[in-house]
């Protein structure tokens, strides 16, 4: 009877120890996926590539960035991408343009700037003003120029799985995942957001043949927008094996609306009024205190897509440079001029 008391007391403890285990390993928090320090690793990737580049009698890359009107944010933004650019070897400049400038005067100067040979990118800081047609704006820049990659030419090639310059905020949450090797073949991915230059791009990169010219991702990838009521995003949520939320809406996901170890890209940027300092503060789609409780790696806001971004524009600059030898000086001027 003792050694029956003992064996049915080490199993009870054993057990009490499996469900401390299995408790402990439910509360353990996601993986802080940081941007900056993956940014930093493209970036130096970036200044060797140029360096090389140059050392081999190649003009340095240079990028023309065209900033209209005095949207603080805008010019932060700016300021940024030519920090970046001078970090990593990139020659660039600032034009400066007042928001009352006429529409064909931008486009007059995006032309001067698709023929000149001493420019290898182009970009144009959005949003623009209301009197202004962005998506004419953004059609005008050469394609092997259009270093946001909004150009109708490189949204086609995007899809059609084909090499293109690719938008720099969709390649950084690409970046991101297979940097930080999560799987994509198979999964079940949930974009909130069908913005045409974020959401729409991450869907296309994402669900697309992995064996093409531009490998994609071989997800299976469901696409939100403001109709979709929020239950039924919460239905698509939480089989999610990963969810990107690029919708421009604060607490969009919360953790109720995930399952265990999904991974939670947050491409949102909102600015909110903080009730404790008084001031604005940056946050994302993602209730982040609450999501990386059930989260297996999560990107946090500030300081997690953002960086990316910047990062993969100075990739972005690098191929145009390289592509413009490639292509004869005269389609490039049919192609501004068309």
């Amino acid at each position: 009877m003792a050694t029956l008391r003992a064996l049915r007391k080490f199993f009870q403890n054993s057990q009490q120890q499996v469900c401390s285990f299995h408790s402990s390993v439910s509360r353990q928090e996601a993986v802080v996926i940081s941007g900056r320090k993956l940014a930093r690793q493209i970036r130096e990737e970036a200044r060797a590539d140029v360096e090389q580049w140059v050392n081999a009698g190649n003009r340095r890359p240079h990028l023309s960035v065209i900033l209209v009107g005095e949207n603080p944010a805008s010019h932060s933004y700016v300021l940024n991408k030519t920090r970046a650019a001078a970090d990593v070897g990139i020659s660039s400049e600032t034009i400066l343009k007042p928001s009352s400038i006429c529409e064909d005067e931008l486009l007059e100067l995006i032309h001067k700037l698709n023929t000149d040979h001493r420019v290898d990118g182009v970009l144009v800081q959005l949003p623009l003003p209301e009197h202004i047609d962005e998506r004419r704006v953004c059609n005008v820049v050469s394609p092997e120029k259009d270093v946001d990659g909004f150009h109708v030419v490189n949204v086609g090639r995007m899809c059609l799985d084909q090499s293109s310059m690719l938008p720099a905020t969709p390649w950084g949450v690409w970046e991101i995942i297979k940097r930080t090797g999560i799987p994509t073949i198979g999964k079940n991915v949930v974009v909130a957001g069908r913005s045409k230059n974020v959401g729409m791009p991450i869907a296309m990169l994402l669900h697309t043949d992995g064996r093409h010219e531009r490998p994609g991702g071989d997800a299976t990838v469901t696409i939100s927008h403001r109709y979709t009521p929020k239950e039924q995003l919460r239905q698509h949520t939480k089989i999610a094996d990963i969810v990107v939320a690029a919708a421009g809406i604060p607490n969009l996901i919360t953790a109720d609306m995930i399952k265990e170890g999904a991974a939670v890209i947050d491409v949102g940027i909102n600015r909110v009024h903080d009730p404790v300092t008084g001031k604005e503060r940056l946050v994302g789609d993602v209730d982040f205190e609450g999501v990386r409780q059930k989260a297996s790696f999560i990107t946090p806001v500030p300081g997690g897509v953002g960086p990316m971004t910047v990062a993969m524009l100075m990739k972005n600059t690098i191929k145009a440079a390289k592509n413009i030898l490639l292509t004869p000086p005269e389609q490039i001027h049919m192609v501004a001029s068309s």
